[in-house]
């Protein structure tokens, strides 16, 4: 290997180094990315394929004084690694490790948090706003994926930069694809334009020839400079060039392997007194056979086999996201008017048996999950019942949706929202932990949490056949759950077992946790009984009546305005104590869900130890 990736200056490297020696490191950072994540886990596909650009938007730009924005910042791995943290990388998406998106407590090279896509644009305008009024001349640079320019936050900010002149500069980062196939005119109209570089070319060679014309080049190509328009739209069809007819310069499609294609044009860029974008094209999963073959799986994966590119994982039961999967199709081919809604994400939410077998019900509308919601809505007020499929983390996004078209309406929409809870490896951006408590607050809602797969599909049975709108929870990962001895879900809650001194009421996925804690008490001499609160809302009225001393509440969302909440609004005045354990009033970091638990206090041994040193201070 030509270079020492942990020690040294990339930055300097990156700036003074020969192409044909970039094209060394650029392979060197390659093959170091895929040893490091098929150890970790991580978002591979992405950061090999963009290697290149990032080692030219590092020749280029003058970091950290100008600012590089990554839009999600789940491709920033190569930023990382070329500005001084390739030595943290066996930490990397590890507990108290280096973060897989980029965090500006982390690097002062990381000049805004991300996570959420199409965000990215809005975050450079707002700085370059603050730039402007400073008085200030650095640049602002947002690289964005053709994935996320499906969202419409990203338009928004397009029309504010383009209206407004603002001198940011966009990378558009366009690899044809994003967690789940692109969708929609945005998507089509950037696979138009990868097939008609020969207006940018014709244009440059026209400009080329005129200038070179004696005496009267000059002034044929001012001639003509009004007549843009008319030749944009002849070479690009009626759409016409979207960007430049938003006021923004448009520069490309370049070659995204070409280091010095790329820092010749992102130079040029910056000689443009404006708002510019330049369309890279990239390929996900580049250098590597199996990540390019299978760019979905690579997209973000666990550790895996580098020879074989199989995963390492011993789990066999299968996902929560799988069970939902699979239960959904059966029942839509029971129910022609169940149809399934994804936001970009159907394939990593178990929707791709349903889109295989029910295509004419099954829609994805790219990342745009306020857009899913209302669409939902318009289903439902025409007699169909939709189940939207979304990260509980995006599901934020729709909160006013959710209230205003859907439970206003009272509307039969069946929202199934994946990756409850604690998420793990990806962090404060990922974890589900508010859903409960925006959801609870809303009139109408139903909420339910299933402990295992089989409790899933029977509350699935359950929402298809009830009215009004219902979310039902449930975390990332294995649907097995041991010993639990639940009966079949019929609406209510589940007594397990019954205790006078203490009552144990477990939320969801929750119930091993609660099995373990209750073990441990119960070796001390205390009587436990366990409920399984596989309905959160409408809160259950029957606890009025438990004999135990001690009502515990656990659960993995956050305590303020969570179930325990809602439960000592309701029992406060009731002849037993109250404790609600829960995520503590702060953001958490990445590691693993086992670490994270025990962080916040809320596995066994940490709920059975908060317990017993309430009642030695109660005695």
């Amino acid at each position: 290997m030509k270079y020492d990736l942990e020690h040294d200056n990339l930055i300097q490297v990156c700036k003074n180094a020969s192409y044909d020696e970039l094209a060394i490191l650029s392979e060197e950072i390659r093959e170091f990315l895929v040893e490091k994540v098929s150890k970790t886990g991580g978002h591979l596909a992405s950061n090999l394929g963009i290697v290149e650009l990032s080692i030219a938007l590092t020749r280029v730009y003058d970091m950290p004084r100008d600012k590089i924005i990554y839009d999600v910042g789940h491709q920033a791995y190569v930023h990382k690694i070329l500005t001084g943290r390739a030595s943290r990388f066996d930490s990397l998406r590890q507990y108290k490790g280096l973060s897989g998106f980029p965090k500006s407590r982390e690097s002062e090279y990381d000049a805004y948090d991300t996570g959420h896509s199409s965000t990215s644009i809005s975050a450079a305008y707002g700085m370059a706003l603050a730039r402007d009024l400073k008085g200030e001349d650095n640049e602002i640079v947002a690289v964005i994926g053709d994935g996320s320019m499906t969202g419409g936050l990203a338009f928004e900010a397009l029309n504010n930069i383009g209206a407004r002149q603002t001198n940011v500069k966009i990378i558009l980062n366009d690899n044809g694809m994003s967690i789940s196939h692109n969708v929609g005119a945005s998507s089509k109209y950037l696979a138009k334009i990868r097939s008609s570089e020969v207006y940018d070319k014709t244009k440059l060679s026209v400009k080329s020839m005129l200038h070179s014309v004696p005496l009267v080049g000059d002034a044929i190509k001012d001639g003509i400079k009004n007549s843009k328009e008319n030749i944009k739209h002849s070479m690009l069809g009626e759409q016409g060039h979207l960007f430049e007819d938003l006021g923004i310069t448009y520069l490309g499609p370049v070659d995204g392997y070409n280091i010095r294609d790329m820092v010749d044009v992102i130079k040029a860029a910056n000689m443009i007194d404006g708002p510019t974008l330049i369309h890279v094209i990239t390929k996900k999963g580049k250098g590597y056979e199996w990540a390019e073959k299978y760019p979905r799986k690579f997209h973000g994966i666990g550790p895996f086999d580098i020879a074989t590119g199989n995963t390492l994982s011993s789990s066999v039961a299968p996902t929560f996201s799988e069970v939902f999967g699979n239960k959904i199709n059966q029942i839509a081919a029971l129910n022609k008017n169940v149809v399934a809604i994804a936001a970009a994400m159907g394939t990593a939410t178990g929707l791709l048996s349903f889109w295989g077998d029910h295509p004419d019900r099954y829609y994805d509308v790219g990342i745009a999950e306020e857009h899913a919601v209302v669409t939902a809505a318009g289903l439902a007020k025409q007699g169909y019942i939709p189940v939207v499929a979304i990260y509980s983390s995006f599901l934020q996004r729709s909160f006013d949706f959710i209230i205003q078209d859907v439970a206003l309406q009272d509307l039969h929409v069946i929202f199934a929202v994946d990756r409850a809870g604690l998420v793990g490896n990806d962090g404060e951006t990922h974890h589900g932990v508010f859903d409960i408590a925006y959801l609870n607050m809303i009139p109408r809602m139903t909420v339910l949490a299933p402990a295992n797969g089989p409790q899933l599909e029977e509350m699935l049975d359950y929402a298809v056949n009830i009215e009004g709108p219902v979310a039902i929870r449930y975390p990332r990962g294995t649907s097995a759950i041991t010993d639990s001895r639940l009966k079949p879900f019929n609406g209510s809650n589940i007594e397990i077992t019954s205790g006078k001194d203490i009552t144990i009421l477990s939320v969801g996925n929750m119930l091993e946790e609660a099995m373990s804690a209750a073990a441990i008490l119960r070796e001390d001499g205390y009587s436990v009984g366990i409920t399984d609160v596989a309905v959160i809302k409408p809160l259950d009225n029957s606890w009025h009546d438990l004999e135990s001393k001690l009502v515990v509440t656990i659960e993995d969302g956050v305590i303020s305005g969570g179930f325990g909440s809602a439960f000592n609004d309701e029992y406060k005045n009731d002849d037993f104590d109250i404790i609600n354990i829960g995520i503590p009033d702060r953001f958490i970091g990445h590691g693993k869900v086992s670490e994270l638990r025990e962080e916040c206090g809320i596995d066994g041994k940490s709920i059975a130890r908060k317990v017993k040193a309430y009642l030695e201070r109660k005695a």
